[in-house]
């Protein structure tokens, strides 16, 4: 639950360091960066309904509820005050821009720009965090990684995103301190 909590804040912090460095306004930066923190709180949810499973069908069950997180997100969000921005940008945030994403197979410019650049920012801050099957890469790793699997992302954001890592203090954006980075 920590990690989760962790790797909301490092999406939030990239996306809105990453929104400012693509023009957008600063309010709208605060949004996608509140759309950031809040991206995965379907998970949490989730981690509720599969404790406690045996192994066998915790494999399937975790994978069909894994990728219905971002609705559940939505779901949970439209209960309370939070703007149309927000809400689209977390239920599209894993949409491919080749449109093999989800939840709803968008693809290119049907995909939320602020969806596209969140999806980056997800990206990226997984790669270089701890998971419980992996250790974190380091940024270089992170952004070869990324190069090869180019087609999930709009390279027009992609470049820019490379961009910046590279002009900026990773570590300062992210706000956890890494020791790989």
């Amino acid at each position: 639950m920590e990690d989760e909590l962790l790797h909301g804040v490092k999406v939030c912090n990239l996306a809105f360091h990453f929104g400012k460095r693509l023009g957008l306004s600063y309010d709208r930066a605060i949004e996608l960066a509140t759309a950031g923190l809040l991206h995965d709180m379907g998970k949490l949810q989730m981690s509720r309904r599969l404790y406690g499973r045996d192994e066998e069908s915790l494999e399937v069950e975790e994978i069909v509820r894994t990728r219905s997180h971002s609705r559940i997100t939505y779901d949970i969000l439209m209960r309370y005050d939070y703007s149309d921005f927000i809400l689209e940008t977390i239920l599209y945030h894993h949409e491919n821009y080749d449109g093999s994403g989800y939840p709803g197979n968008l693809s290119e410019e049907k995909i939320p720009l602020e969806a596209r650049i969140l999806r980056v920012c997800d990206v990226f801050a997984a790669l270089i965090s701890d998971r419980p099957y992996r250790r974190a890469f380091d940024v270089d790793t992170a952004m070869d990684l990324m190069i090869e699997d180019n087609k999930s992302f709009d390279m027009k954001i992609f470049l820019a995103f490379i961009r910046v890592i590279h002009e900026v203090d990773i570590r300062k954006i992210i706000a956890v301190e890494h020791e790989k980075l």
